[in-house]
């Protein structure tokens, strides 16, 4: 995805690329121009989450005079913060765009009125994300810490420990030369060990 017009702005999908960048077609497309700056993410980037950090930085940027704003934009992050915490349910969907539609219509300054641009967009342009994290209780990018989970193949591993000499919180451990675990109590699932193992030991679910 790209996301446009900063914080308020929307994110735009990978078909969309060709869209040409000016005020009309990309108000088309549910995002704005801004300060013409623009964030590129792949498929690494949880987009429920980009929608979480925006509605939080746009949450504190709210001067608090118009009602849909001041609260509406707090119940939005109130959802958001369930789903990506595990917790979300189906008709959260509904009720993140009813809420987006209604904190848009009954804004009187422009932070108020783009405000929920980046969860309605990520709604239209990505919902399989969000049933994914609540359907399934995954997320798909790898982002969202309650909903993933860290484990070490035994029939991979070959103790070779450098997992166990990276992890922050020492939750990982066996002999050397033998298959290693990771201790889910301890587990803080920073991706660390995920990232350093030279032999595809560590899964991510």
């Amino acid at each position: 995805a790209v996301q446009t017009g900063g914080p308020p702005g929307a994110c735009i999908p990978a078909e969309l690329i060709d869209l040409p960048v000016d005020y009309e077609r990309l108000t088309e497309v549910g995002s704005i121009m801004g300060s013409g700056g623009m964030i590129v993410m792949d498929e690494d980037t949880c987009v429920v989450d980009v929608a979480r950090y925006f509605i939080r930085f746009t949450n504190g940027e709210s001067c608090g005079k118009c009602t849909a704003c001041r609260e509406g934009s707090e119940a939005l992050l109130e959802i958001l913060d369930r789903i990506c915490d595990g917790e979300g349910k189906e008709e959260d969907l509904q009720l993140l765009e009813e809420l987006g539609n209604a904190v848009k219509d009954g804004s009187m300054c422009g932070l108020g009125q783009t405000l929920p641009n980046p969860v309605l967009s990520t709604l239209r342009y990505f919902r399989s994300e969000y049933e994914a994290h609540i359907k399934e209780k995954r997320c798909p990018a790898g982002v969202c810490k309650s909903l993933i989970q860290y484990a070490i193949d035994p029939e991979t591993c070959t103790g070779c420990m450098l997992c166990v000499k990276k992890c922050p919180a020492e939750a990982i451990g066996g002999e050397k030369k033998e298959p290693q675990t990771i201790d889910q109590a301890k587990c803080i699932k920073c991706g660390l060990c995920y990232e350093v193992c030279k032999f595809d030991a560590v899964t991510r679910s």
